[in-house]
This record gives structure tokens, C-alpha cells and sequence, in this order.
């Protein structure tokens, strides 16, 4: 396998990366320091990859606060689009493949229908725009790219979805949780192995593909599981999203179509519910 350099690897899919790599015994990839490779330093980035030479560079470095993207839109555009030109330019300059994850939430989900690698990107928030902008810059000016757009990102790292709601669960008797917002849970180990795949399989089918874990759920069902498997006893209440007002809209139904990604490189996705069962494991370790 080809050399494999990760930005962002202090961040949640990162550190994934990072567990998945040794449990598959990859030892060809850097994860180096956020100083050493700030996705802002253009010259710094064009440094790294000349003195790392290689093959392939996984982008996790991304602006992901998705409220406060609406009141910090330079740092948003910045990081998810600028950043991503900078990479992209460094990566056609080193003659490295890019593999990028994007998110969901370049779509506007206002139907209920799975989403398609080509359906219209249409973002309703800050972030979701300047995403959709960091995968135009990375479409334009590298020819050998992965973007994967994945959505509801969680694991035993950083800060997500499910370690929130289990420590509220811990602090609380009831909780309200948005009922009116469908997706699907992503595991981000389960991430990890697919991206290594994609490496793995030399494979030169560029583009965009989606990746989430199989299955539909709401915010709802994904916090009732959550409280199931881990065996806390909290009272969880459906609301709607307009009874929980947030600074960033969010689309309603972003349910990804995965054919192309398990078509092309005959992957098996798991289950969203079996996945968090293994996470709650590893968390309760």
C-alpha cells in the first residue's frame, strides 16, 4: 500500500483512522501534528507532502461547528474551502490522490428520497455551503480525488452525538430530543475501514461517493437506541425541530443512496444500530 499522510489528525475521524490503521497493521501513514500541518499554511502544506512523498492524503480537517459557522462565516469558508484548494493544489503538485470527506448537509433534504451522488447540492446553512465549495475547489483542481460525504459522524473519540446524550443521560430523568430531522448514523471506525478500502483497492473511479452506516433513523430513535443499549433509564420526549430553534437550519430528510460506493468497491455496510452497539462497547471499556 501506497504512503498515506492524514490532515486533521487530532479530530474524531482521525483519531479513527488512527486505531483502524493499527488493527489492519498499516504502517506506511503520518498523522502528523495539527502545527505541522495546518491545512491555512499553503507553502507549510506544500513542504509536508514534498518531504513525505505520499500516495495518498485523507483530508479530516474540517470546520465543523454547524451553528456557530452562521456568525463565524470567514473561518467556515476558510477551513472547508480554502483549506481544501490549498490541499488539493499540494496534492496535484506532489502527484498524491486526495481522499475527502464532505457531509450530508450540502443538501437541502427537503424531500424524502435517498440522495444521489449527483442530485442537486443545494445547502440551507453556512456550513453545508462552505463544504459544497471545498469539494467545487477539490473537483477543479485535482483529477485524482475521492470526496466522501458521510453524515451524523460519532465514536468512542472527541466530542458527538452519542457521548452527549450519554452524558445527559447520566445528569438528567428527561430529555427532549428532535423527532423531525431523518438520517443516518455513521460509525466513524466503520468510516475508517471503508476509506482504507478505497485505498486499498487501487482504484482510479474518482469522485464523489456517499458513505454512511445502512438503515433511516431520527435524532429521536438514535438517542431512544443510544439509552437501550448503554442501559440508562432516562424519559425521552419526541419534539419537533421548531420546538428546539437552532442558529443553522438543517435539512429535514438526508438519507444517502451508498450503491455507488458498495458497488465500487464491493463493500458491506453495517447496520446503524449494530455499530452503535459496538461503540457503546468500546466507550464502557
Amino acid at each position: 500500500m501506497s504512503k498515506i499522510l492524514v490532515i486533521g489528525a487530532g479530530g474524531q475521524l482521525g483519531q479513527c483512522l488512527k486505531v483502524v490503521a493499527e488493527r489492519r497493521g498499516i504502517t506506511e501513514i503520518v498523522f502528523p501534528a495539527e502545527q505541522d500541518a495546518n491545512i491555512l499554511n499553503e507553502s507549510a502544506l506544500n513542504d509536508l507532502l514534498a518531504k513525505e512523498q505520499p500516495g495518498f492524503v485523507i483530508n479530516c480537517a474540517a470546520y465543523t461547528a454547524v451553528d456557530k459557522a452562521e456568525d463565524e462565516v470567514d473561518l467556515a469558508k476558510a477551513i472547508n474551502e480554502t483549506g481544501a484548494a490549498y490541499l488539493a493544489s499540494a496534492c496535484l503538485a506532489n502527484s498524491a490522490t486526495l481522499i475527502h470527506v464532505s457531509t450530508d448537509f450540502v443538501f437541502e433534504g427537503n424531500e424524502v428520497k435517498l440522495l444521489k451522488e449527483n442530485d442537486e447540492a443545494k445547502p440551507i446553512n453556512v456550513y453545508g455551503l462552505t463544504k459544497l465549495d471545498g469539494e467545487k475547489a477539490v473537483t477543479s483542481i485535482l483529477p485524482t480525488h475521492f470526496i466522501i460525504r458521510t453524515s451524523w459522524l460519532y465514536s468512542e473519540y472527541a466530542n458527538n452525538f452519542v457521548k452527549t446524550m450519554l452524558k445527559l443521560g447520566a445528569e438528567r430523568d428527561e430529555l427532549n430530543i428532535i423527532a423531525d430531522q431523518v438520517g443516518t448514523p455513521t460509525y466513524a471506525i466503520d468510516l475508517a475501514n471503508t476509506i482504507f478500502e478505497v485505498i486499498a483497492s487501487s482504484s482510479t473511479a474518482y469522485g464523489i461517493y456517499h458513505y454512511s452506516n445502512e438503515g433511516v433513523t431520527s435524532w429521536f430513535d438514535f438517542a431512544k437506541a443510544i439509552f437501550d443499549i448503554s442501559e440508562t433509564v432516562v424519559k425521552v420526549n419526541p419534539i419537533p425541530g421548531s420546538a428546539y430553534p437552532t442558529k443553522a437550519t438543517r435539512p429535514a430528510f438526508s438519507v444517502m443512496d451508498k450503491t455507488k460506493i458498495k458497488e465500487t468497491f464491493n463493500l458491506e455496510i453495517p447496520y446503524w444500530r449494530d455499530s452503535l452497539v459496538d461503540c457503546i462497547k468500546q466507550i464502557n471499556k
